[in-house]
């Protein structure tokens, strides 16, 4: 419903911009210029969506091998003792566990059709434990902020579209967006902890968030300590070796559990070949809205807005030119990455504002249509602080996001 309402107001805002300026100023362009930006975005969606299909096809191939090797269950094992205390409410042994400790990790593997379904289930099997059916129950709130928090450690999506956009380094936004997902997913955490009055000071939670946490404050300031062409190095290096580590380890894990790793990977890649396709028509709509929008001056006048007023309180503002990627985010994907690539478009795919981009893009996820879909499943009508903790998660990836492409790409 949201994208809705996003995709005719792209269009009624642009009609009522481009009216001013031809009555008003006298462009007798503008409608011309909008009515071209609609064709030539049509076909960068088509070709888009085209030049999607032999990297989806690849990853989604290596992940259908991955995901029959075990490396679910060996995420699964691995998650299962800090979530047992992120649901103190929950029986030890309750159903919902294994549902959502599969969701997460198949979120984090970029498993997205494996996700949903895990998701859904989940959300269903807690709501059996839920004593006010139209009100959403602690766990269910917390499940619901680690999924829109948006933990990745393989975002397939935005790499394949970088390679697709003629990227020199596609998976150079591999180290940013986990490190940006990372910093969304531990906020998110803990502003659910806060609320719901979780003890984090719990041993196991803090070797896992305080653990992790320093690693990363260290990796961060380690790098924050070394010259511009040291970090390009160490990020192309570190995040290659550990795409094509994974690679490995995946069908190591199939042949040993004699898995046929050949067929495995021809059964992942059909679903490639079909996602490419059916996108097809989400991007071209999207991607047509958002040019005919930027055509209308309207895009330019929320860049220019959001540039005076960071300028005013002293921020640097070369990232504001990425920013309607992160304003999108919490209520579209589609339209989250329509506007990246929108971005990419406009000012290179390896310049600081498309990768930038991609980093937002990767950084959370959609948390109103995430909680549109888990919670109306069950019906559940009454949020409670869903919203503001997810929004709070969302704001954490964002600006995180923000300062590690400063980092990494400035």
């Amino acid at each position: 419903m949201a994208l809705n309402y996003l995709w005719i107001g792209f269009f009624l805002v642009a009609f009522a911009t481009g009216l001013i300026r031809l009555i008003f100023f006298g462009d007798l362009d503008i409608f011309p210029q909008m009515m071209q930006a609609a064709f030539d975005n049509a076909k960068t969606g088509f070709n888009i969506s085209l030049g999607l299909t032999g990297a989806l096809t690849l990853w989604l191939g290596i992940m259908k091998v991955g995901e029959k090797g075990g490396m679910i269950n060996l995420l699964s094992r691995g998650i299962a003792p800090f979530f047992s205390r992120l649901f103190p409410e929950l029986p030890k042994n309750h159903p919902a566990y294994g549902s959502m400790v599969m969701n997460i990790a198949a979120n984090m593997l970029g498993l997205d059709n494996a996700a949903t379904p895990m998701g859904l289930k989940a959300m269903k099997e807690l709501q059996e434990s839920n004593p006010v059916k139209d009100t959403a129950s602690n766990a269910q709130i917390m499940f619901l902020v680690l999924n829109t928090s948006g933990l990745t450690i393989i975002p397939i999506s935005i790499m394949v579209i970088r390679a697709q956009r003629g990227a020199a380094n596609p998976s150079d936004i591999f180290l940013p967006i986990l490190l940006a997902t990372f910093f969304s997913t531990v906020v998110g955490i803990i502003s659910v902890a806060v609320v719901q009055k979780i003890k984090l000071w719990d041993k196991v939670i803090l070797a896992y968030l305080g653990g992790f946490s320093l690693f990363v404050g260290a990796f961060i300031y380690w790098l924050s300590t070394l010259p511009r062409e040291q970090i390009d190095a160490i990020s192309m290096v570190t995040a290659n070796l550990i795409l094509f580590t994974i690679i490995v380890v995946f069908i190591l894990m199939a042949m040993r559990k004699r898995i046929n790793v050949y067929d495995s990977f021809i059964e992942g890649a059909k679903d490639g070949f079909n996602i490419a396709i059916k996108i097809i028509p989400f991007l071209v709509a999207i991607l047509v809205a958002i040019g005919v929008f930027r055509a209308s001056g309207g895009m330019d006048f929320i860049v220019e807005g959001a540039r005076a007023f960071f300028g005013f309180i002293g921020v640097d503002t070369r990232f504001v030119e990425a920013l309607p990627t992160a304003l999108m985010k919490p209520l579209s994907g589609s339209g989250a990455r329509g506007m990246m690539i929108d971005a990419i478009n406009t000012y290179g795919v390896d310049s600081f504002v498309g990768r930038t981009a991609s980093t937002l893009q990767g950084a959370t996820d959609t948390t109103f249509y995430i909680l549109a879909v888990y919670f109306g499943s069950v019906g559940i009508k009454k949020t409670r602080h869903a919203v503001a903790c997810g929004l709070i998660a969302d704001f954490a990836g964002i600006v995180a996001a923000i300062a590690i492409s400063y980092l990494f790409f400035s």
